[in-house]
């Protein structure tokens, strides 16, 4: 017995109909997570600690650290920490809003125009697959919202943390699914896997290191930046696919509004 094929075929099979506003909408929102490289940009520039701030060494947290202190060994000051965990959260909700608005049907055929999904005898949807990678996505929105709301020495560590490892997580594995999704549909299929597989295995790498690395904060931005320019990588993609299915819709009824005259 043979093993079910994939599901996404150029000549025959349903193709969903992905000309919606509503997906749009949820490309542009998964896009808008870029805005997060400004403000950590703005942020560090403002850096008042008495040494200034290293990305290989420093915690994206201690940008958002509330007090200046002295923080586990480190002197932290960041007077732009509002603009920081601002940021957290608006990132956040662009991912849950992603989730929320963007179909399990349009992740499976996005990343290549007329694509359409086979399905019936020797044809396995991958639904779930599509599923899965918006769930964690959803939780990986949740768990930086958490990290914005809660800051490092805001008292909560282990929910701060909690909200870290959710994003980390969460996003490295949607990444993988969403690549593993666009693999036979568009090479950038495997950028979005590569950016997975990145950040997955430097978080790998930074649980059995417990973070006791020269450079931590290169050692956290593999785990973090991956997924922030994956995730806006495959809202470009949707949001270019979804508006030339609106613009064909639109030629469409214009031509049949022409021949009705």
């Amino acid at each position: 017995m043979t093993a079910a094929t994939p599901v996404t075929s150029i000549r025959a099979g349903f193709l969903p109909d992905i000309a919606s506003t509503r997906e749009y909408f949820g490309a542009w929102a998964k896009l808008s997570v870029l805005q997060y490289f400004v403000a950590e940009t703005a942020v560090i520039a403002a850096w008042a600690g008495p040494q200034p701030y290293d990305r290989r060494t420093g915690y994206i947290s201690d940008l958002g650290a509330v007090h200046c202190s002295l923080y586990e060994g480190r002197d932290v000051c960041s007077p732009l920490h509002p603009v920081m965990n601002a940021s957290f959260v608006v990132q956040g909700l662009g991912m849950l809003v992603g989730a929320l608005l963007l179909s399990s049907a349009l992740l499976c055929v996005a990343a290549r125009p007329g694509v359409r999904l086979a399905f019936g005898h020797g044809h396995r949807v991958p639904w779930f697959t599509a599923l899965a990678a918006k769930v964690l996505t959803f939780s990986a929105g949740t768990g930086t919202i958490i990290v914005g709301l809660v800051p490092e020495d805001a008292g909560w560590f282990a929910v701060h943390l909690t909200g870290a490892l959710m994003y980390f997580i969460g996003g490295a594995l949607a990444l993988l699914l969403l690549g593993k999704l666009w693999l036979r549909q568009s090479p950038l299929g495997w950028f979005i896997l590569a950016c997975g597989a990145v950040s997955f295995g430097a978080l790998v790498i930074g649980g059995v290191t417990g973070m006791d690395v020269p450079e931590p904060g290169t050692l956290e931005r593999f785990m973090g930046y991956p997924v922030t320019i994956g995730l806006a990588t495959t809202g470009l993609v949707i949001a270019q696919r979804v508006r030339q299915e609106l613009k064909a819709r639109k030629t469409r009824t214009a031509a049949q509004a022409t021949r009705t005259l």
